[in-house]
């Protein structure tokens, strides 16, 4: 087990909280939990929670549970909690409009693909799966009103989104007040040591303080990292808005996608995604700044050690190889999908048939958009139909996919 002083190093590497004092708070307060846990021999107990909004985890997801990895390698307990009972609120913490609210179906659904997928990152033998509805689903209404008297209208108020949201004159519903107090009081009922979120998370991570606290219990420490921001180099990495990659996509176009990140933003997913040291991290960059490093050769490293961590280094290869052929040097790829074209079909049903798209309407934006083409040429109309013979004909999604008719 390395000494307090290089685990403090691990565990505090890439933390930001926006503010200086908060930091020197949490770091002290963690120390002194790390030498008590060296001293009992009884790990601490560290959590993430996920709320399962989309069907897939994206990078921007894995920024956290990779400090989850790093106390799990440290000999800590983790949990990983899954947020079935606060997603039929909606974390507030990163909108300026309310979230649509999902189902419970919905979130059920979603909920199966992340415990699938979060074993990409985590260490399955070392993992304990929760879900809030264990204890969130049985507060009665009387609980709510006691924990609830612990917080002001104007400390939810003093948030950036909800204040942004007041001053336009926009709608803050009640139930989204209720999704700090909910999270919060998950850290009560797991009795943490310490939580890791997003910096978008800090006030939800300091509730649960203050509820433990109020409960008599020992605040846990809060552990918050950058966010990441998506493929358009701008806004947060999210599915609602389509800049996302998700860690469950094939190995060809989780490549591309990392390949399509602007410049500017190649450092924070080199800081925040990849298995490098922060010594080989500034040397990149300090190759980049000087032209000893191309860009594009920088991106390419990126976009290979992304798909290794979660498909291999054989996948890596041949992912390159596909770029370097379809991009690089405009060709089609040697290997494709093919479909028997036996009678006619629309554009539309082939689409969702071949599963290049999840639904109908999806596949009308793409037709819309030009991003289908047949033999190289976009098709402009939803009503298209493919006729036999297929004779080697190629369709083509966007950059990435293609299908070859037989």
């Amino acid at each position: 087990m390395p000494g307090i002083d290089e685990q403090m190093a691990i565990l505090m590497r890439g933390v930001d909280y926006g503010d200086p004092q908060i930091r020197d708070v949490m770091e002290k307060e963690l120390r002194v939990r790390l030498v008590e846990s060296e001293k009992t021999g009884k790990p601490l107990r560290v959590y993430l929670g996920v709320d399962p909004t989309a069907p897939d985890l994206h990078l921007g997801h894995t920024v956290p549970m990779r400090k989850l990895r790093q106390f799990q390698e440290l000999g800590h307990e983790v949990v990983f909690l899954i947020g079935d009972f606060t997603s039929l609120i909606g974390d507030p913490s990163d909108k300026n409009k309310a979230r649509p609210r999902l189902s419970s179906k919905e979130i059920k659904k979603n909920a199966k693909t992340y415990t699938d997928q979060a074993f990409k990152i985590l260490d399955p033998e070392k993992t304990i799966i929760r879900y809030n509805s264990e204890w969130l689903s049985k507060l009665t209404f009387r609980e709510i009103i006691e924990m609830a008297a612990n917080f002001t209208v104007q400390q939810f108020l003093s948030r950036e989104n909800f204040r942004k949201r007041y001053d336009r004159g926009d709608a803050i519903w009640l139930h989204e007040l209720f999704y700090a107090l909910m999270q919060g009081y998950d850290a009560v009922a797991l009795h943490t040591d310490v939580q890791v979120g997003g910096m978008d998370q800090l006030f939800n991570l300091l509730a649960g303080r203050k509820l433990q606290e109020y409960f008599g219990q020992r605040p846990q420490v809060a552990i918050t990292l950058p966010i990441l921001v998506g493929t358009d180099g701008v806004l947060r990495m999210s599915k609602s808005t389509g800049n996302y990659i998700g860690i469950d996509e094939p190995a060809e176009e989780m490549y591309g996608k990392v390949m399509s990140i602007p410049d500017e933003a190649m450092l924070d997913y080199y800081n925040l995604v990849t298995r490098l040291t922060p010594a080989e991290i500034a040397r990149i960059d300090a190759d980049l700044k000087s032209g000893e490093l191309h860009p594009r050769d920088a991106k390419m490293k990126l976009a290979f050690e992304i798909v290794s961590i979660f498909h291999g280094d054989e996948a890596a290869r041949r992912a390159e190889e596909h770029f370097r052929q379809v991009f690089q040097r405009r060709n089609l790829p040697d290997e494709m999908p093919e479909y028997r074209l036996e009678e006619p079909v629309g554009i539309l049903d082939l689409l969702r048939e071949v599963e290049f798209v999840k639904s109908k309407g999806e596949a009308r934006r793409l037709v819309r958009q030009g991003a289908v083409k047949v033999h190289g040429k976009p098709i402009k109309e939803i009503t298209f139909v493919l006729e036999p013979p297929g004779d080697g004909r190629v369709v083509q999604v966007g950059k990435r996919r293609f299908l070859k008719l037989t």
